[in-house]
């Protein structure tokens, strides 16, 4: 199956939404290239870019479920090839 390179940037604002958050993190790791996660005190958020390869169905579904989070928002980036 074709797999496709693309970043999940996420928005973090609900801390109780975190460990749900990791729980998905950890169930698609298989396809997770890389993680980085930077808390920005000043605003009481954190920012954090999930690098991934995966068929296109893998990555709209984790996406999805990430955004469907309570006080946590994700968007994807996809490459071109």
């Amino acid at each position: 199956m074709e797999t496709r390179v693309a970043v999940i940037g996420i928005i973090v604002e609900n801390r109780e939404s975190v460990p749900t958050l990791n729980r998905l993190l950890s169930d698609y790791g298989d396809y997770i290239i890389g993680r980085m996660g930077v808390p920005y005190h000043k605003k009481g958020i954190s920012v954090i870019s999930v690098a991934i390869d995966a068929p296109q169905d893998i990555i709209n579904s984790l996406s999805g479920s990430i955004g469907n989070l309570d006080g946590i928002h994700a968007k994807t980036a996809y490459s071109g090839i």
